[in-house]
């Protein structure tokens, strides 16, 4: 009979299956040796830790070998042993040995050497084979499954909104357009503009550029929501901290006020981040050690401070008085940048921060006025490296300041009758946020380029693979 397969993971954590007989498959990362024996490194994702495959030229031919080059996949029955050899605590004797597939080492372009993570963005197809992306990927899992686990156990629904939807939630206007309308031949009305009544769902349609909206229609009939999924935003943005597809989390929370709401933000942000550095460990070692070694360090700086929580106009005060010379110029009523967030989490406090109360000309419209009549209660989370990586608000629950704000902002009614009956009937204060999935991935496993954290970035001019 067959021996069923064992994960690498399991062969390596589990001290019981030595001296039994095992199964392994995976992908060779390497293959050296001399004329009496061989030994490969297999590979089979499930931990960034390789195998060592022993092969012993008494029991197998050059023949039989000579296929097994970095990139091949292989089957492999045999003894696990305790290694003889350093790095490694078990090894596999081979007895019998499967080739599945050949990587010609001519063309295969994971060869072992160091690649530079630009060449590996136009490989993207086979990048997750590499210990880095590997890494990263795992890491991606393990807090997807914390965001599912924290809501979850904290009472939250999981809702699934439209990806397709014909309202703008963030008023921006960089939505992509979904449409089944012949571009060549576009029906016209008789002022000349595009007749979206022949379209497909009457009217013009865009991918989402949030959840969130039908996420507060979702808050105040189950109490408390979440929302993950993807996002899209047709932003020409070409930055390290920019993609035009991206995955989004968004609590939202009946009875909630903006205290609550920073409150949820810090516990939800520092239980991910623990969660990572309890259940990613291998992989975030690897990071540590390969791309930055202050990694684990800056993790727990996260989750053994109190975030600090700061007034906007405080926070302008603080970043006047610096003496720093920004390339964006401060002043109140700006939107501040990168650098600026950097400078009060990094240099200043030291600590995470939590800005709130802006301007509200810089903030979305459905977020609640304070009795300045100048500032909105928005809430946005800053951390070291990456900035803001939470943004969210109390949200305006009175009919008429709501109207008065989408009428100021010439937002178009017909799109907006639903959102404004939460506030006709049994209108209830609540609060919400969103975070940026990629950008938590990105300060978790300490890379550079958000386009690095997820498996198919897309971004302006690249829709490939």
């Amino acid at each position: 009979m067959a021996i069923k397969r064992t994960k690498i993971t399991d062969v390596l954590s589990d001290s019981t299956l030595i001296g039994t007989t095992v199964c392994v498959k995976g992908w060779v990362r390497t293959r050296r040796g001399n004329k009496n024996v061989q030994f490969v490194a297999l590979n089979d994702g499930s931990t960034i830790k390789n195998l060592q495959i022993v092969f012993d030229l008494g029991k197998f031919t050059d023949e039989q070998l000579k296929p097994i080059t970095t990139g091949s996949s292989l089957c492999v029955v045999g003894s696990l042993v305790e290694s003889q050899g350093k790095g490694q605590t078990c090894e596999v004797q081979a007895e019998e040995l499967t080739i599945y597939g050949t990587a010609d080492p001519e063309t295969y372009p994971l060869q072992k050497k160091g690649h530079t993570l630009e060449f590996l963005r136009e490989k993207a197809h086979l990048r997750p084979r590499t210990n880095t992306f590997g890494a990263v990927l795992r890491i991606r899992h393990t807090l997807a499954f914390a965001i599912h686990k924290f809501f979850n156990d904290r009472g939250f629904f999981y809702l699934n909104t439209p990806l397709i939807t014909a309202s703008d939630c963030e008023g921006a206007g960089a939505m992509f357009q979904v449409t089944t309308l012949d571009l060549n031949n576009l029906p016209r009305t008789e002022d000349g503009k595009v007749d979206y009544t022949q379209d497909f769902f009457g009217k013009q349609t865009s991918l989402t550029v949030s959840g969130q909206l039908e996420g507060e229609l979702g808050a105040t009939a189950l109490g408390a929501i979440y929302t993950f999924g993807p996002t899209f935003r047709a932003e020409n943005s070409n930055t390290p901290r920019h993609l035009s597809e991206f995955w989004m989390v968004e609590p939202e929370v009946a009875f909630n006020d903006i205290t609550d709401n920073m409150d949820l933000a810090e516990d939800f942000i520092k239980f991910c981040v623990k969660y990572a550095l309890e259940n990613a460990k291998d992989d975030i070692e690897f990071l540590n050690q390969m791309y930055d070694k202050s990694l684990i360090e800056r993790l727990n700086f996260v989750i053994n401070n109190d975030f600090v929580r700061l007034p906007y106009t405080e926070g302008i005060k603080i970043l006047e008085a610096s003496g720093k010379k920004f390339e964006f110029p401060v002043s109140w009523g700006v939107d501040l940048q990168s650098e600026h967030e950097r400078y009060l989490v990094e240099e200043h406090f030291k600590k995470p921060v939590i800005l709130t109360d802006y301007p509200k000309e810089i903030k979305a419209f459905y977020m609640k006025l304070n009795d300045d009549g100048k500032t909105v209660r928005a809430m946005d989370v800053l951390f070291p490296t990456i900035g803001e990586i939470i943004g969210g608000s109390e949200r305006e629950e009175s009919y008429d300041k709501l109207l008065a704000r989408i009428n100021e902002l010439n937002i178009p009614m017909k799109d907006m009758w639903w959102y404004l009956d939460t506030r006709r009937f049994g209108t209830v204060p609540h609060s919400g946020f969103g975070l940026g999935f990629e950008r938590l991935v990105l300060f978790v496993t300490g890379m550079t380029n958000i386009r690095d954290v997820i498996p198919f970035p897309r971004t302006p001019n690249n829709a490939e693979f």
